[in-house]
């Protein structure tokens, strides 16, 4: 029994950790290149088995109460997966981006018709936003992005891309139905109280994948950055840049649903799920779009150090917040 207990203690000291966990890998990756060389051919099952979790971890009642009146979720879905795709895909062209450079034109695409990560509802809870709004509109535009992103990505990258639009939507559809059967198989043999018992545990397996996604992407940022640290900086910068604007954007496009519900929608359409596009083209993408994948971690993964004076200034609680969301396992 011990042999069992020990690890299982460990998973739970881990997820205790919460973001500052996930903070202390983005640097490990970074200080620690060889570690996410031997881990980078292990993305796309490090991306499957963090859909898993997330499945698993579904409140359905909550889902039920917020599918009851959908036309938020359904407004927040359509600007998330076509809008802020084609308003990328505008910019980008009307810049010459596609000629100038193809490359980076390739990674800001893919940026922007990934659906929304996963771990957006925890983040939002962390911060005290809507969870439950951000994780139902998560699983909206989760289940159209098969559908979507091969759709915008032949309109708008063509042949930069050298998987088929029509192989890219299948291996997306084969991602996320694989881990959505697989998750709801566990929570069916396991049971749903099981599962919550195990919150701790289950954060601490969360951490622990995220370990190798965080790590492979984050390789050869410290060679990048002194082989030429002006284009590592440029593309950190920008990477900021694309989040707080599309966060910005979604934010003041939604105020009328309220302060709260609105910097919760824009928190989630600025954390796009880049590993899923990385796993649905095999990680086959040039040097340039894993860098700026790798550099648009940092926002992503400091948004709740970052947003939480701005989440204090609206007067939104935390601690009530959280003890709400499905995902807090808050008492």
């Amino acid at each position: 029994m011990s042999a069992i207990e020990a690890p299982a203690r460990a998973l739970a000291w881990l997820g205790r950790q919460g973001t500052r966990a996930i903070t202390a890998i983005v640097f490990v990756g970074i200080a620690v290149p060889p570690v996410g060389a031997l881990l980078k051919p292990f993305v796309t099952e490090a991306i499957f088995v963090l859909l898993c979790i997330a499945f698993l971890r579904v409140d359905t009642a909550a889902l039920r109460s917020h599918v009851e009146r959908p036309g938020l979720v359904l407004c927040a879905t359509a600007w998330t997966m076509l809008a802020i795709p084609a308003l990328f895909g505008a910019v980008c062209l009307a810049a010459g981006l596609d000629t100038r450079s193809p490359d980076l034109f390739l990674a800001l695409m893919l940026q922007a018709v990934a659906s929304p990560m996963m771990a957006a509802p925890a983040l939002a809870a962390l911060i005290g936003l809507d969870a439950t709004l951000v994780l139902v509109a998560l699983i909206a535009s989760t289940t159209l992005i098969p559908f979507t992103a091969p759709f915008l990505v032949h309109a708008f990258v063509g042949p930069v891309l050298t998987l088929a639009p029509l192989a890219l939507g299948l291996k997306l559809l084969a991602i996320l139905a694989g881990s959505a059967l697989v998750a709801f198989a566990v929570r069916r043999i396991v049971g749903v109280e099981a599962i919550e018992h195990r919150k701790a545990e289950i954060n601490g397996l969360n951490v622990l994948v995220l370990f190798v996604f965080v790590t492979a992407v984050m390789e050869n940022v410290a060679a990048e950055f002194l082989a030429a640290p002006a284009l590592t900086i440029g593309l950190a910068a920008l990477a900021f840049l694309v989040f707080f604007a599309v966060l910005g954007l979604s934010a003041l496009l939604f105020a009328r649903a309220g302060h709260d519900r609105a910097l919760a929608l824009g928190l989630m359409a600025s954390q796009r799920n880049m590993g899923l596009m990385l796993a649905a083209t095999g990680g086959v993408l040039p040097d340039l779009v894993w860098l700026y994948f790798a550099l648009s971690q940092f926002p992503i993964y400091l948004s709740p150090q970052l947003m939480a004076p701005l989440a204090s200034r609206l007067r939104v609680r935390p601690q009530a917040s959280l003890s709400r969301t499905p995902l807090s396992g808050g008492r």
